[in-house]
């Protein structure tokens, strides 16, 4: 089926039969993409999957046209719900924004928004009875945080936040328990406790595509376009 084919015909669900050199498109919305051009779609199967199909797309013209992917990707040790809630283990379900501010124990890599190089006394809260629940935190190096819970000590995973991006999930606004701290980061080989993990050289490429003007957006599910 041709791309002008598609258009004519409205909505759709997929490309069959397209050109081997042809990027694939999709024309109609995501829930929730506003409007952003640029979207990552972390698709995975139904059940508790813990790996997942990861695409980047670009909008023009009010279609999805795939850029990179598709690349494996790691979900949550208890696979993706849309029913998250705090230590669960789930990714959630549905589509976020990705923070503009771009995370990792590296150097920058060479991304297009803000940088913060993690160092000793960077935190991300995971305490649901803290008035920053969900937020990122910078402590005294070596001071014990005002914030309990399961909070991460990010300069200290080594290998999961060379880099790492931030999901906005419970961040518009913040429900306390509702889950926190989901990104997506270096892979470690395995699951993940909720975020999403790519191999580093894949993340890599996709920090560096990501544009802030864009406004992009995050979806994840079984089924991202209608």
């Amino acid at each position: 089926m041709r791309v002008a084919a598609v258009l004519a015909a409205g909505a759709l669900a997929g490309l069959a039969a397209a050109p081997a050199q042809a990027r694939p498109v999709r024309c109609p919305a995501v829930a929730g993409t506003g409007r952003s051009t640029q979207l990552v779609t972390v698709t995975v199967a139904r059940g508790p999957a813990t790996t997942g199909s990861l695409e980047l797309w670009r909008r023009t013209r009010g279609c999805w046209r795939r850029v990179a992917g598709p690349w494996a990707a790691h979900v949550g040790r208890s696979g993706v719900s849309a029913h998250k809630h705090e230590g669960d283990g789930t990714t959630p379900a549905g589509t976020f924004r990705l923070g503009s501010t771009v995370y990792g124990l590296d150097p920058d890599p060479g991304v297009h928004g803000r940088y913060r190089r993690l160092r000793c006394g960077d935190w991300w809260d995971e305490d649901p009875a803290s008035a920053t629940y969900n937020r990122f935190r910078h402590v005294a190096c070596g001071a014990s945080p005002p914030f309990g819970g399961g909070s991460e000590a990010l300069w200290r995973a080594t290998t999961a936040y060379r880099e790492l991006a931030v999901v906005e999930y419970n961040a518009h606004p913040v429900v306390p328990g509702r889950g926190s701290a989901i990104f997506l980061h270096d892979s470690t080989g395995g699951p993940t406790n909720g975020c999403v993990s790519l191999s580093r050289a894949r993340l890599l490429r996709l920090l560096r595509w990501l544009r802030p003007a864009a406004h992009p957006r995050i979806a994840i599910g079984v089924r991202l376009f209608s």
